[in-house]
């Protein structure tokens, strides 16, 4: 079973700043634009961020210009630079890989007030 495997989630100050990690087989990194969606309790699962396989990227109104997507093609992983954190930003989030339609197990960022 493919698998995705994400890291570096963990608790911080508003304000603060994390990086998140994604990392692909690499037959599913090199063909499929990369993901990161998270979920607050009680909501529904929203997208971040995506970057194309060419590198193009797209973000959610609420962390442009806090939030930046990028991968690494040579080590098959696509990571996502959280700064100046805010509490609403406390989610489990998640990888994805689209078109292949393969999730990571989902990690944890709490940001407290």
């Amino acid at each position: 079973q493919v698998q995705l495997v994400e890291s570096g989630g963990g608790l911080v100050q508003a304000g603060g700043s994390l990086r998140l990690s994604c990392a692909a087989p690499r037959s599913i990194f090199s063909i499929n634009h990369m993901a990161w969606y998270r979920q607050a309790p009680g909501k529904q699962r929203d997208l971040v961020a995506v970057i194309s396989a060419g590198g193009m990227t797209t973000y959610a109104d609420s962390v442009k210009g806090r939030f930046t997507i990028s991968r690494d093609n040579a080590q098959n992983t696509v990571n996502l630079q959280m700064n100046s954190l805010k509490p609403e930003d406390t989610a489990v989030y998640y990888c994805f890989a689209m078109p292949s339609r393969i999730w990571g197990q989902g990690t944890q960022v709490t940001v407290s007030s």
